[in-house]
């Protein structure tokens, strides 16, 4: 298993990631496209906070299921907990010391439709849905 160091831009948010990435994500979501989101998916065993916890601003939104984290002196995102995996985070590529975002291949994941709650919604996206 391969650890990965993240900070925010101040250095007053720390992790340590450790787990082996499949791939990159990106999401067409109204909040992932505006901050350009690159992310990596991890459970969250493998995501362990050093420093920091004190600093971090909690943003939700919609179903407020997800919760986004920013470090609330340099504004940078961190990590969220997922939508639709509650129990795995989605933490940002570009901030892990290291990692070689060339070697990971990308993929697009569709968030912008997920915000549309539908009674015949894929059950990959748990939680109500409606129209």
């Amino acid at each position: 298993m391969t650890s990965f160091d993240g900070a925010c831009h101040c250095g007053a948010v720390k992790f340590r990631v450790s787990w082996d990435f499949e791939e990159l994500t990106t999401c067409d979501c109204s909040l992932c496209v505006a901050r350009n989101a690159l992310m990596v998916k991890v459970p969250e065993g493998a995501l362990k906070l050093l420093t920091g916890e004190d600093v971090l601003t909690l943003y939700q939104w919609n179903t407020q299921r997800a919760k986004h984290y920013f470090c609330s002196r340099c504004g940078i995102y961190v990590f969220h907990r997922k939508r639709a995996a509650p129990d795995h985070f989605g933490v940002n590529a570009f901030i892990l010391a290291g990692l070689d975002l060339a070697s990971l291949p990308r993929r697009a994941t569709e968030g912008e439709n997920m915000t549309i709650e539908d009674p015949q919604g894929r059950p990959e996206w748990p939680g109500p849905r409606k129209f």
